[in-house]
């Protein structure tokens, strides 16, 4: 299957059959507000969806920090080689000129819940009738001994696409003939469950045929990874003894790192790395902590049937930050529940229909030149958590047409999604 806008929006636009209908009509008064903090790849779609499925009859304000968006997902394919950095990056016009969205490039510095407000960093505060907290992830300190964010600049996380993707890999362009680039897995959950496995296959694609000499060690504190098999039976067809992975039974969950001398110690014993790609616990953005909406675990508990938090009604949360169940922390999936969420709200708010949440989720995964892989699911709402009802992965030992079909295929789908996220064309 080839993935275009058109295919893209009919697999995840099920709850989105909205726009077919027309909002009500809004009496001369002002009009209900909904706030999004966060214009990544969940806020920016439910920011959109709500200012034009409303057809005018909601105030949508987009709180954004940076004019242009990077995105996470297929970052690692510009560390492999295969995309320039700039593809990555998207930026906010086309949500404001074309689609109704008042984007306001500030940080988010607190929410009242109580007065409905949130907080600029630029100065004064914003209200609103409903709020959307979409800010991805933070990292939880202390996760990494040795690390904490002040050591990015020497071991670069590189979970946040932007100058920390361009500085991992001019590290790993200026490694010594033979030298190791050493990666820090984090635990569950996280961002992009197959993301640190597929970097490894492409920094592996990179040193292939710069470096062929040099070699990439995995300390991993989890047993089992996703994808795992199609992984290491690519990275046995492709990078045969260039990569090795030390999981728990061997001392990968204990694990240091001293960013000053490049050292790993690895259950008591020291390595030297030249380059050390450290993915620390992640843990809700800041601000959904700030505004109150995290538990003990860190993320912001949500209603399945709606993306609504648990812990106040007025408030929805979507994305990396969530705790919603079996959904994982994804592009795919931050899109797919920003249009439940948008279709609620615009119910709430207008009165208009809303419909039974379906969401799903693929996930994409290049291991060297054609070879693709994918992994996903749909899901549905139950009575205490968004659950997997079905799912697909792709199998081992697949013929190379099949694996370089997966690829063309996840090409398609990333066009489809960013022109659906920020409205730009997909030419």
């Amino acid at each position: 299957m080839s993935w275009n806008r058109r295919h893209f929006l009919a697999m995840t636009g099920m709850v989105t059959g909205t726009a077919l209908l027309p909002a009500p009509m809004v009496m001369a008064q002002a009009r209900p507000r909904v706030v999004v903090i966060g214009g990544g790849t969940g806020g920016a779609t439910v920011a959109r969806y709500l200012a034009k499925d409303s057809e005018g009859a909601l105030d949508v304000l987009l709180i954004e920090p940076t004019r242009r968006y990077y995105t996470c997902y297929f970052s690692n394919l510009y560390l492999g080689g295969f995309w320039d950095y700039d593809a990555l990056g998207h930026g906010y016009a086309n949500l404001a000129s074309d689609n109704g969205v008042n984007v306001v490039h500030d940080w988010a510095i607190g929410v009242d819940r109580d007065a409905r407000t949130v907080r600029l960093g630029g100065g004064g505060s914003v209200g609103y009738d409903r709020l959307v907290v979409a800010p991805g992830i933070d990292f939880v300190e202390g996760s990494v001994p040795g690390w904490d964010v002040s050591s990015q600049h020497i071991m670069p996380h590189a979970y946040k696409a932007g100058s920390q993707t361009q500085l991992l890999k001019a590290q790993i362009e200026a490694m010594p003939e033979g030298g190791t680039f050493a990666m820090v897995a984090p635990p569950n959950p996280y961002r992009c469950p197959p993301g640190p496995y597929e970097r490894v296959s492409m920094v592996a694609h990179l040193l292939k045929q710069s470096n062929p000499t040099a070699k990439i060690l995995i300390l991993d504190p989890k047993e089992s990874f996703s994808k795992q098999a199609l992984f290491e039976e690519g990275w046995q067809k492709h990078y045969s003894g260039m990569i090795t992975r030390i999981g728990p039974d061997f001392g990968g969950n204990n694990v240091e790192v001293r960013p000053q001398t490049m050292e790993i110690v690895i259950d008591g014993e020291a390595e030297r790395a030249d380059v050390c790609n450290v993915i620390p616990a992640q843990k809700a953005g800041l601000i959904a902590a700030d505004a109150g909406l995290t538990d003990d675990t860190g993320w912001a508990p949500v209603t399945p049937q709606d993306m609504r938090s648990r812990l106040d009604q007025n408030v929805f949360v979507l994305g990396d930050s969530s705790a919603q169940g079996d959904m994982p922390k994804s592009g795919f999936s931050a899109n797919s529940q920003a249009k439940v969420a948008a279709n609620v709200i615009r119910a709430d708010l207008t009165g208009s229909r809303a419909f039974p949440a379906r969401y799903s989720n693929t996930c994409w995964s290049l291991i060297a030149d054609g070879d693709g892989v994918k992994v996903g699911a749909s899901y549905e709402p139950s009575e205490d958590k968004i659950s997997s009802v079905e799912s697909f992965v792709s199998k081992t030992g697949e013929d190379t047409d099949l694996r370089r079909q997966t690829y063309e295929e996840s090409i398609g789908w990333y066009k489809g999604i960013t022109a659906d996220v920020f409205g730009a064309p997909t030419a």
